[in-house]
């Protein structure tokens, strides 16, 4: 269901926005509420993405003046075809399983997943729209009104795509970056320093998270996994791969495979990142790997 409020934004059929973990009432007058928001194919959603989650709680926590109020899962559209991109539905249904059965405050907003493309900057300005124009933010103990500071979460892959020349349009990169920021979680091998240097302008909206426990798991590790007939158990969530098992999924890439060789020119102009990344510029080219 569309908001009553005007909105600037396409709906899909019987949307409704979900709020059913979203906080109304900020614990700590003194912070700033913020919503962490993850774009991605969640191909199938791992125990990493959920991680990351975490580990940007702790670190907000521990090094912020945010509070945190609500975090979204925002599966890619369809219209990103690339290998191993598996229909919205079993996407949006996976990351539900895995939110709703693993966490106590992760949610799936399925607006980005049942429609056209959308780029990240248009997702993130989506869910400011849903939060603080359509709803009013959050209120404080006294009852006084308080804007809700949308972030964007992602892989460190994402970084250094945008750090890269050409990749991302810049009228892009500062909305993301300037107006809304993003927390990065380090992956394995990554060397973040020259890529944050390339983008020492929005330096103070990027916050970087190492990991103290390596994951290296993917979603592309998953799918091989899956198609060679290994167990994929404590890999993912537990409710993914029943409903995996149950539906028979990932057994081949089938149609996406078929659309492998479309797939390069549409992440050169769509470059939604593959794994834990964000739906980027209409320049932009390339992702973190799924």
């Amino acid at each position: 269901m569309a908001p009553d409020t005007p909105s600037p934004f396409t709906y899909p059929l019987s949307y409704e926005f979900p709020t059913h973990r979203l906080a109304t009432t900020l614990r700590n007058p003194d912070k700033q509420p913020l919503v962490l928001v993850a774009c991605g194919s969640f191909s199938p959603v791992t125990y990493l993405h959920l991680r990351m989650f975490e580990m940007a709680k702790d670190y907000v926590r521990q090094n912020t003046d945010f509070e945190i109020v609500g975090g979204y899962l925002s599966p890619v559209s369809d219209q990103y075809k690339k290998p191993g991109l598996l229909n919205a539905n079993h996407r949006v249904n996976m990351c539900t399983a895995a939110a709703e059965q693993t966490s106590t405050w992760l949610m799936v907003d399925p607006w980005e997943a049942f429609q056209s493309y959308q780029r990240t900057a248009v997702v993130l300005d989506h869910f400011d729209f849903e939060i603080n124009t359509v709803r009013g933010g959050v209120r404080t103990s006294d009852g006084a009104q308080r804007p809700v500071r949308v972030m964007l979460l992602a892989g460190s892959d994402l970084i250094a795509t945008m750090s890269e020349p050409g990749v991302w349009s810049e009228p892009d990169l500062d909305h993301i970056l300037g107006r809304y920021g993003v927390i990065i979680i380090e992956r394995a091998g990554a060397d973040m320093d020259q890529a944050i240097d390339n983008l020492s302008r929005w330096r103070h909206n990027i916050h970087l998270i190492h990991q103290l426990i390596q994951n290296d798991v993917s979603s592309t590790k998953v799918r091989l996994f899956l198609r060679r007939g290994l167990s994929v158990r404590y890999l993912i969530p537990a409710p993914v791969v029943d409903y995996i098992e149950q539906h028979g999924l990932y057994v081949d890439e089938g149609p996406s495979a078929s659309a492998s060789a479309g797939a390069n020119a549409a992440e050169k102009e769509k470059g939604k990142d593959r794994d834990t990344g964000a739906s980027g510029s209409g320049t932009e080219k390339s992702g973190p790997s799924s």
